[in-house]
């Protein structure tokens, strides 16, 4: 009795509770203050955590749904073109996390100027994942004197200054110079930080080479968006509170794949 609960009850509750679990850490965008918005990667996340969790609570029923589809000519097609869709997936998955990780560490020879890419304002300041963003900006521009700091991102309709200015007052309130700080403040998503941050180097008369200061999970879709441009980029990551990582980690996925079919 105790080995078939071990061999057969036990790794479907086991994977269950996986299920429930990874579908709970999707669902945190719901939580007030903590995230956002509902994104790509909290849908993506959700489906298949609750997919998994349906399949081992529902075993029986799963097989039968999978037996009917089968008995038909359609049915088998849709089988396996839905195994050859989750196949693709997975080896895509896996390839654009690869080159995502070995994106968020990538630190110039030489100090470069710096540039910081926004995130949502909160009506009480900076959200956690700018606030992150901020604290690796001062690290870096500590550590390096010499370099300016462009603070990059507009004000979206929802937050109460521009992502470019709270970039600024954290790190001034930090001890770092204004002086050193330029603001691009127009800017309202990647593609834009990355252009009108390039202007500004430009007009200033500086090298076409920067830091680019974000969080770990969007340095990889950052560094592509500064070769299209023109744009020598290295990475200095802020690191995501990690109950949320999973989620965007899972939107870049879809985001990076976008890129590449540009690019293509």
């Amino acid at each position: 009795m105790i080995s078939e609960f071990v061999k057969g009850t036990l790794p479907r509750v086991c994977l269950f509770a996986l299920g429930i679990i990874s579908t709970a850490f999707f669902l945190l965008f719901l939580v007030s203050g903590i995230t956002a918005k509902f994104h790509t990667g909290n849908a993506a996340g959700m489906a298949v955590s609750a997919a998994l969790a349906f399949v081992c609570l529902f075993p029986d029923i799963a097989a039968k749904l999978f037996v009917k589809a089968a008995e038909t000519r359609a049915g088998r097609i849709l089988l396996v073109l839905f195994f050859l869709l989750a196949a693709v997936s997975v080896i895509l998955a896996v390839t654009i996390s690869v080159f995502m990780a070995r994106a968020i560490d990538n630190a110039p020879q030489t100090p470069a100027n710096v540039i910081v890419l926004g995130c949502r304002v909160k009506e009480n300041g900076a959200s956690l994942m700018l606030e992150k963003r901020i604290e690796a900006a001062y690290e870096y521009l500590s550590e390096n004197p010499d370099v300016i700091c462009i603070a990059s991102g507009g004000k979206g309709s929802d937050e109460p200054m521009s992502e470019a200015e709270c970039i600024r007052d954290g790190l001034v309130s930090r001890g770092i110079s204004p002086h050193r700080i330029i603001m691009e403040d127009k800017s309202t998503n990647t593609y834009e930080n990355i252009r009108n941050s390039l202007e500004i180097i430009d007009s200033i008369g500086e090298e076409r080479r920067a830091v680019i200061i974000t969080s770990e999970f969007h340095q990889l879709r950052a560094s592509m968006i500064s070769k299209k441009q023109g744009l020598e980029s290295y990475s200095k990551s802020s690191h995501t509170f990690l109950p949320l990582l999973p989620s965007y980690w899972v939107r870049e996925w879809f985001a990076v794949a976008y890129e590449w079919v540009k690019a293509g």
